[in-house]
């Protein structure tokens, strides 16, 4: 019965805390319009998820998320080095390969995602396989150390959080 009301309860606390971020006022209305939207929501677009992914260790899914917005500070401030300092014939663009072990179609998307939510790194294309995705990479000397960064830190701890 608790499932049928709140079918995605992770969903619905996501959407509450976006919902009072966007309104940039904490009110009761607002709690209260968003605890409604943050249940009507995932009600109304269940029947769209039919086979929902499963998290395997959810303490895994905020370890990564924090590995994740360092990356993002970190790689900011590297970004803006390149972009003051460094001369555009220096900077060394890449396509970097990267072979992929995850086969959870969510697993993927949530990579790609990082990937080009990192400063200086875009994903490009995933192959129809779904065994490879193509990243470009701003600045680097080492497009293997590029690859193997993330698979280190990023893809084996996706295939801990999705089975």
């Amino acid at each position: 019965m608790l499932r049928r009301l709140i079918p995605h309860p992770i969903v619905s606390i996501l959407l509450l805390i976006v919902w009072i971020l966007l309104v940039n006022k904490v009110t009761v209305g607002n709690i209260v319009l968003g605890a409604f939207l943050g249940l009507a929501v995932p009600v109304f677009t269940a029947p769209y998820w039919p086979d929902r992914p499963k998290v395997q260790k959810p303490f895994k899914v905020l370890e990564y998320v924090l590995v994740v917005l360092w990356d993002i500070i970190v790689a900011n401030v590297e970004v803006a080095l390149i972009i003051l300092f460094k001369p555009n014939k220096k900077i060394e663009s890449h396509w970097v390969n990267v072979p992929l072990e995850l086969t959870s179609a969510e697993a993927i998307t949530v990579l790609a995602g990082t990937i080009t939510m990192t400063p200086g790194t875009v994903s490009a294309m995933l192959s129809a396989d779904g065994g490879n995705i193509l990243v470009h990479c701003l600045h680097t000397n080492d497009p293997d150390a590029v690859r193997q960064d993330i698979k280190h830190r990023y893809e084996r701890r996706l295939k801990e959080i999705f089975p």
